[in-house]
């Protein structure tokens, strides 16, 4: 069949003018034809599409859900793996080093002991 739609016309007009066919499957084969066509263009496209994603960097759903199945697997095996005699892992001290204690002390200041002599004549004052 033809390339181009005009090509195809024009094939399929001389064959309905000479009798070779009827309308009807002029018809047929056009949409079939067109069909085509459009499939041959989806492919592309989806094609073109790929290629885009890929140099950009993006990922596939399919692929993403691909590789949480691969993660599943490994943790499970990890899991397991683990509790059948390996030895336990080491925990974590919760020991401070020197730099997080001295991160955490603040220096105190010192009251003066005039304010509070001063606040309490305030209140006896004011009890009066």
């Amino acid at each position: 069949m033809a390339n181009d739609l005009l090509s195809a016309l024009r094939t399929y007009l001389s064959k309905v003018s000479s009798g070779e066919k009827s309308p009807q499957e002029v018809a047929a084969a056009l949409n079939a034809w067109a069909r085509e066509s459009g499939e041959a263009i989806k492919v592309r496209v989806e094609e073109e599409m790929q290629r885009s994603a890929k140099k950009m960097g993006f990922a596939k759903q399919e692929d993403l859900d691909r590789l949480a199945r691969e993660v599943e697997v490994l943790k499970s095996k990890l899991v397991v793996g683990g509790r059948s005699g390996a030895a336990p892992a080491k925990k974590t001290s919760t020991k401070k080093t020197a730099s997080q204690k001295n991160a955490v002390k603040k220096p105190v200041a010192k009251k003066s002991s005039a304010k509070k002599s001063g606040s309490k004549k305030t209140v006896k004052k004011a009890a009066r």
